[in-house]
């Protein structure tokens, strides 16, 4: 069975999306649905889906590591809400995990939703890191119950969290893309920024990672990274209109 993990933080709007098309999913699963203190009806939205509810601490690896630890599937799946989930996709990763047996994990491939330039650069992009074996938790990373316990688990960090764990599912063994069919997100955390400024941010997120910076202090910047988009895009709405 594959238990489903879905971290969230007022993810009313994605979430039902999300949880319905799971719900459709022939393949045996749980969905647990772990709220890092939501002030719209997430919860509400993930009771009436028939989601397990969880709460733990603000943070994504707070969570993940929650929902992992309640889990009962041998195999386990991260999503994040704003994801749209390909029919047919948890028995893709049992058919793939059956077909591999040396195989610890892996991901989807990953499509950024929107017909634009902007999009586009960023479905290349991240299919150009993970030719390189980087990928994150907007991929859908999937994992055996039993190699998620032995590498330690989803460490409950304030970010990079899903590089930190990706990396030592990496070391554990070669892990597997689904290319067809792939998983699609939302572009909206990078609507009104430049590739250029994305791709500063995300080295220097990564170089300050790899330098030691307490998981917190990374949180603040990335916050900071955060905010400044939430600007950017709040200013090209007033100009469009």
């Amino acid at each position: 069975m594959i238990s489903v993990v879905i971290p969230t933080l007022n993810e009313a709007a994605r979430l039902p999306r999300l949880l319905g098309r799971l719900a459709a999913e022939p393949a045996p699963h749980e969905v647990i649905v772990v709220d890092g203190a939501s002030d719209d009806a997430t919860v509400f939205a993930a009771h009436a889906a028939e989601a397990r509810v969880l709460r733990a601490g603000p943070g994504r690896g707070q969570q993940l590591a929650a929902g992992a630890d309640a889990a009962t599937g041998d195999i386990l799946l991260f999503l994040h809400a704003d994801s749209r989930f390909p029919a047919g996709g948890l028995a893709r990763i049992e058919g793939t995990l059956a077909r591999h047996p040396d195989c610890p994990g892996g991901n989807f491939r990953l499509v950024f939703d929107g017909d634009t330039p902007f999009s586009r650069w960023l479905t290349g992009f991240y299919a150009w890191i993970r030719a390189h074996g980087l990928y994150y938790g907007d991929s859908g990373v999937f994992v055996r119950r039993r190699i998620y316990d032995e590498i330690g688990g989803m460490r409950p960090i304030a970010v990079m969290e899903d590089y930190d764990f990706t990396r030592r599912l990496e070391r554990r063994g070669r892990t597997c893309t689904i290319e067809e069919p792939p998983l699609v997100t939302s572009s909206r955390r990078f609507e009104g920024r430049r590739p250029f400024a994305i791709v500063l941010g995300w080295l220097e997120i990564h170089a300050l990672y790899h330098l030691g910076v307490p998981p917190g202090l990374l949180a603040r910047r990335y916050e900071a990274q955060r905010r400044r988009a939430r600007k950017s895009r709040s200013l090209l709405r007033e100009a469009d209109g």
